[in-house]
């Protein structure tokens, strides 16, 4: 975690003809989350930054992976790994027991364009097999490293060192920042945002998720929501990459949500959902600071979901388990190629990939 003295307390000496500045500025750093990236809101008052600072947790990945990393190329581009953990534990019990420890069930690396107006985001499905590199573990000891481990065993044995070790590996790009959210964390905020309103195109009903939603569109709640993310058996072919299809259509919908509500004139509304984003999120250390994740979110005012291009890894079913899919190589190379280059992802990345394919898209409509 980062230092949290008095030092870095803003708002001390500063005009009161700021605050309306300050507000808007952070009504523009609201909180993507689980999906994507968070947007933050903030007040002008230091005792309410030190108050949400408090309630930030970081990991300092940096020290944890040392400098056996690919290099930062630089460029203005930035690389996010977003991170949707579904630990059984605490409020978290309500949705079944732990298989061991956390799990990442969702995975997306956001790959934000120079000028930050663009963005590619790329799935990858927690059933992927992988080669998983030894990773540390922050405590002095190293995890091994297995061939053919499953994707999201990466952060269930290393934690979330080792996923981010992990997607570096895989894609040779290194990871600037590092965003987690866990189930409870992820209702909380659609709560706060008021639920995010979709449009579905076939019912849903898949008793595991706990959801039942008719065709047409629905403004959904918090365990709605979380329902919709989760839901894989009523969708596609059951597998992972049909509910990543439902993920994908569901961040869409939540950055447009992000952009159309008005906090600049509600401080309180700004500051409650400010509160719940804070503790809903673990950072990398480098954004563990309210001042950190506003300066990060602000810049991606200009990013709408019409510029955001999501795709799943290119992927086939492995011959040996349908249970679990195996990267294509030609695919995956074509994909991290693009994203190294600052290029969009081309369109020949993905189709011979199951992830595109499956008979899930479309359910969540895109407006």
């Amino acid at each position: 975690m980062t230092d949290r003295s008095s030092s870095r307390i803003p708002g001390r000496g500063r005009r009161r003809g700021d605050r309306g500045g300050r507000r808007r500025r952070a009504a523009r750093a609201v909180a993507w989350s689980a999906g994507v990236l968070v947007l933050l809101g903030g007040s002008g008052l230091g005792y309410v930054y030190v108050k949400l600072d408090g309630n930030l947790r970081g990991i300092d990945i940096d020290r944890i992976l040392g400098r056996d990393r690919p290099a930062d190329t630089g460029g203005g581009s930035q690389d996010i790994l977003v991170l949707g953990s579904d630990s059984r534990s605490g409020a978290n019990a309500v949705y079944g027991r732990d298989g061991g420890g956390a799990r990442s069930d969702t995975a997306m690396i956001v790959h934000i364009y120079p000028g930050r107006k663009a963005a590619s985001i790329v799935s990858v499905p927690r059933d992927t097999l992988i080669d998983r590199p030894a990773c540390a573990t922050g405590d002095g000891k190293t995890v091994p490293g297995q061939r053919l481990a499953m994707f999201n065993t990466a952060y269930e044995v290393g934690g979330a060192a080792c996923a981010v070790k992990t997607v570096e590996t895989m894609s040779g790009i290194r990871m600037d920042h590092y965003i987690e959210v866990d189930f409870t964390g992820f209702k909380k905020l659609v709560d706060k945002l008021g639920g995010v309103k979709v449009t579905t195109t076939r019912p849903i009903e898949d008793a595991r998720s706990r959801l039942t939603l008719a065709p047409g569109t629905h403004l959904l709640n918090g365990e709605q929501a979380l329902g919709l993310v989760r839901t894989r058996e009523s969708v596609g072919d059951g597998s992972d990459l049909g509910r990543i299809q439902l993920q994908q259509g569901f961040v869409k919908a939540l950055i447009e949500q992000v952009r159309s509500i008005g906090l600049a004139d509600s401080p309180k509304r700004l500051y409650g959902l400010a509160d719940t984003a804070t503790r809903a999120v673990t950072t990398d250390s480098r954004l563990d600071s309210v001042r950190a994740l506003i300066g990060f979110a602000d810049g991606l005012k200009d990013l709408d979901a019409a510029h955001v291009r999501m795709i799943t890894l290119p992927v086939s079913y492995d011959p040996a388990d349908p249970n679990r899919v195996l990267p294509i190589p030609s695919g995956t190379e074509q994909v991290w190629t693009a994203l190294k280059q600052d290029k969009p992802i081309p369109a020949s990345a993905t189709q011979d990939s199951e992830g595109d394919s499956g008979d899930a898209h479309g359910t969540v409509k895109e407006d």
